[in-house]
């Protein structure tokens, strides 16, 4: 494996072959599979054009070939950053054919994040648009060349400056015959690619993923998502990111003979006329989309008796909009609750109600090991909260040369320490929030999810996040941000009659309410309650400081 990565132990290793969860192949023999076996049939919707699986087959490896000649080799990371497109898929089975290690930056990304990557991985490569609206990654890539000597080669989705090479130019010269590679690949033990931690408190950690694991990852979450050649997976978040690359993904969706269609848009009236002309059947969603749906007419202008499952990853979905999708788009809820670590737990498709609409789901493999633990690493007892650990076959053992990182969120016997509060039942887990996401008002710990939940069942509300924000009594107390549906109006004294209504604990209430427009979000389209708790830091510093001046004006 790759210097600076940490193996599964031998047994591990063993345990996992034995019950067939490695294939010992890489993630372009997966795809490859598919495109032998119907080579004819539409991989790739995007825009005016439909792509077969012989044609994406054809272009990955001229991409490999063209990677390969400019120097390019097994084991080189490269930073990842294309845009939804097909020419980020041809790029990244290209890379991966030659044992090319991307590290999957997000377009959001900019100098800073992409400076920690490269220089952390030792990058030779920067994958990326030429321009997305008025940001011209062109000039950054230049930025990252002087501040990360080791990256010498930029490949651009389009025109590329002097000295960079053009992607689609690659693309659009002729066929040759004999014209793809044929040198060494990937092993299948070895990293496949770098995924990104979490990174909403700080810049992220590198995750690698071997191919071993990955793959099984995209075959197992097929399985429990029953995708297959009939699917028509609808794609609108970055292919980057895990859920949307491989959980389930892109890649599960093409390993399984299946058709993505890529949204150039996430306009609703856009989204919804695609579903109806491709017939789309999954549709992968995050809270921001769906609640935007939710509260949108256009839905209802459009035939979407094709729709099959509607899955939500990121962050979790409210159990009173669970319900509404299932209502207003006649289909099967599926919550996705997974990390770029490894786990994926999903709810299935046949569930009772009452687990789909809230529970987020159980581990999709029988090989997943889970511990939930109190602060003192001893397991509690089912229905009791604790924090969610974690071992098994595309479960990460640490870092990309990250000892001290790895040290904390590592046992010794190779459980992950994800971070999250949770609960089990039944086999299926009920995440409570993150260990940090907790207010601890005075002693009395409240749970953000547990509010929000509440406050989401007001017609009047759109989304919610809740964060900690400083008081001089009780340490902590809660302050809800609201995003409210148009038209509509809420004060705090209304919020607080309807959460005590539905019976909640005063001590939970939130003291403090904050209309706004839109969320700071990240990268991946997570909410970033760390930012909103400095926005209402600051804002009570410049009321107490404004407060202070009042008073001393008085006094005089």
């Amino acid at each position: 494996m790759l210097t600076g990565c940490t193996p599964w132990p031998e047994e591990l290793q063993r345990r996992y072959r034995e019950a067939g969860y490695w294939e010992d192949i890489t993630l372009w023999q997966m795809f490859e599979q598919s495109a032998t076996k119907t080579p004819d049939r539409i991989a790739l919707v995007f825009e005016d054009q439909r792509i077969t699986y012989r044609e994406l087959e054809r272009q990955a490896n001229r991409l490999a070939l063209k990677f390969s000649e400019i120097g390019l080799k097994n084991r080189d990371r490269v930073v990842f950053q294309l845009a939804n497109s097909p020419e980020l898929i041809y790029a990244f089975y290209g890379l991966t054919k030659i044992g090319v290690i991307p590290v999957m930056a997000l377009p959001a990304h900019r100098f800073t994040e992409i400076s920690h990557f490269a220089g952390h991985a030792g990058a030779v490569g920067y994958l990326i648009p030429n321009q997305i609206k008025d940001f011209d990654y062109r000039e950054l890539a230049g930025e990252i060349t002087v501040a990360v000597p080791s990256v010498q080669h930029i490949i651009v989705a389009g025109q590329a400056n002097e000295g960079q090479h053009s992607l689609t130019d690659w693309l659009a010269e002729p066929k040759v015959p004999g014209d793809e590679y044929r040198g060494d690949q990937g092993d299948p033990e070895d990293v496949a690619l770098m995924l990104l931690s979490g990174g909403t408190t700080a810049l992220s950690k590198l995750i690698p993923r071997t191919h071993n694991d990955f793959v099984y990852n995209c075959r197992q979450s097929s399985v429990v998502s029953s995708i297959d050649a009939k699917t028509v997976m609808l794609t609108l978040l970055p292919m980057s990111h895990n859920y949307n690359l491989g959980s389930p993904g892109i890649l599960t969706a093409l390993a399984s003979g299946g058709c993505v269609v890529i949204a150039s848009s996430i306009n609703t009236e856009h989204v919804f006329s695609l579903i109806e002309k491709e017939q789309v059947s999954l549709i992968l969603g995050a809270v921001p989309l769906v609640t935007k749906w939710l509260t949108s007419d256009i839905p209802e202008q459009h035939n979407l008796s094709s729709i099959k499952i509607i899955m939500n990853g990121g962050a979790k979905l409210a159990p009173e909009l669970r319900q509404r999708i299932q209502t207003k788009f006649g289909c099967v809820f599926q919550e996705s609750f997974g990390m770029g670590e490894g786990l994926l737990n999903l709810t299935r498709l046949n569930d009772e109600d009452e687990v789909i609409l809230h529970s987020s789901g159980r581990p999709m493999s029988p090989g997943d090991e889970i511990k939930i633990v109190d602060e003192n690493g001893n397991e509690v007892a089912d229905g009791e909260k604790g924090e969610l650990t974690c071992r098994g076959p595309y479960t990460i053992q640490g870092y990309y040369y990250a000892p001290e990182s790895s040290a904390n969120a590592f046992s010794p016997d190779g459980f992950y320490h994800t971070g999250d509060l949770v609960c089990r039942r039944n086999g299926y887990l009920y995440v409570e929030g993150r260990i940090k996401d907790l207010i601890n008002r005075g002693g009395e710990k409240v749970s953000i999810d547990e509010v929000e939940n509440h406050i989401l069942a007001d017609d009047r509300v759109e989304n919610v996040s809740i964060v900690a924000m400083p008081d001089a009594q009780y340490g902590e107390k809660a302050c809800a941000f609201v995003k409210l549906k148009a038209g509509q109006k809420l004060t705090r004294e209304e919020l607080t009659s309807f959460l005590l209504d539905r019976g909640i604990a005063k001590f939970k209430l939130p003291e403090r309410l904050e209309i706004v427009e839109s969320f700071p979000l990240s990268p991946a389209g997570k909410i970033l309650r760390r930012e909103l708790r400095r926005i209402i830091e600051e804002t009570i510093k410049a009321e107490q400081e404004s407060e202070q001046a009042k008073q001393r004006v008085s006094q005089l």
